[in-house]
């Protein structure tokens, strides 16, 4: 079956943004549907989806050239669906539906330790399960074709993991600023790993709840209310910073504190694991890489495409990332110059998988 290509499509711009919450992107949300299922452990997971719908069989047969896909949307830390209503908005007018998942213990899923405020997961592999309950049972039966998927960060080693669990569900992939390590900040790997390691020994000796790593807390004021635009290394955009600082505000469900530090042992054992799967991993997958990020390790990211590419030479093309210069760690929220630079990356690859059933 040939595809006809994706329609043109301008993304939505700083100078437009605000007038589009209010109307187009604000009418693309009510018609939403928000709703939850049951993932690892009988967990509340939440999601949220847009597919769009034809009024009556006249309308379908009027629209029976427009081939919709599906794109799974796989957050990162501290992130969930209310974050993505732009992405959202820009990608429907593509011509997908749009599924995003919120990750067990943050968004509007269900949190998994008295406090509430701490970043915690039992295993990574809870998380990559519970996003292939949501593909399965959410996403492919309102899905024509196989679906795309596009991971930011921690929802970028979440969904390697999944690929490699699941090799034959995803048409193609983009996993942005993907968090394959986190950003030691200069500090010796094999010294944090020993740090990590020695804390957990330490926490398991005289506590019975998960204690946060070192220098991580709950929610501060600044953290949701008063911190500057000016601190920020995530963006260059300071209106889309506005933006979704605004939502955290409104929606306290929502705010998350730092991680634990079993979440970061948890963290070690999944690069670990994806690495050593790689094998396994045949969906055609590119890697999106800001520049300028100092949340997560671009060498790693590096390593990580040119072992993939040596295994499977579709994807990460010539072996690396595409890099998107000086752009930070939020390449779907940047500034326009670095936003639209990942989106129309994005936009080719699945483009060029688009014949892929």
């Amino acid at each position: 079956m040939a595809f006809s290509p994706l329609p043109a499509y301008e993304f939505t711009t700083e100078n437009q943004l605000n007038s589009r919450l209010n109307n187009e992107i604000k009418t693309l949300w009510h018609q939403g549907t928000f709703d939850h299922f049951n993932g690892v452990k009988n967990t509340r997971i939440n999601y949220a989806s847009f597919v769009k719908k034809f009024s009556s069989q006249n309308d379908l047969l009027e629209n029976v050239e427009e081939e919709r896909e599906c794109l799974v949307i796989v957050p990162g830390r501290s992130e969930g669906y209310l974050k993505y209503q732009e992405l959202s908005y820009d990608f429907y007018q593509l011509g997908f539906d749009i599924f995003i998942i919120d990750h067990r213990g943050q968004g509007i899923s269900e949190r998994l330790l008295p406090n509430k405020n701490k970043g915690y997961v039992e295993s990574f592999e809870d998380y990559n399960e519970d996003l292939h309950v949501f593909i399965s049972t959410i996403v492919i039966p309102q899905c024509t074709n196989k679906p795309y998927l596009l991971a930011h960060s921690m929802g970028g080693i979440i969904s390697a993991r999944y690929l490699q669990k699941h090799p034959t569900t995803i048409k193609a992939a983009v996993l942005s600023s993907p968090m394959i390590a986190i950003n030691s900040g200069g500090i010796p790997a094999w010294l944090v790993k020993a740090l990590i390691h020695s804390t957990v020994q330490l926490n398991q000796w005289f506590s019975e709840q998960p204690w946060y790593f070192l220098g991580q807390s709950d929610v501060e004021a600044d953290t949701y209310h008063a911190k500057t635009f000016a601190k920020t290394s995530l963006m260059h955009s300071k209106l889309r910073y506005d933006q979704f600082m605004k939502i955290y505000q409104s929606t306290p469900e929502i705010q998350l504190g730092g991680v634990t530090v079993h979440w970061l042992e948890q963290a070690l054992a999944a690069e670990k694991i994806v690495f050593e799967n790689l094998n396994t991993l045949t969906t055609p997958t590119l890697v999106l890489q800001a520049g300028d990020d100092s949340i997560v390790d671009n060498e790693v990211q590096n390593e990580f495409c040119r072992q993939l590419h040596q295994r499977h030479p579709h994807s990460c093309l010539n072996g690396k990332p595409v890099v998107i210069n000086n752009a930070r760690h939020e390449l779907l929220f940047e500034s326009d110059k670095y936003r639209d630079q990942a989106l129309q990356h994005i936009v080719n690859w699945f483009q060029k998988h688009r014949e892929t059933k």
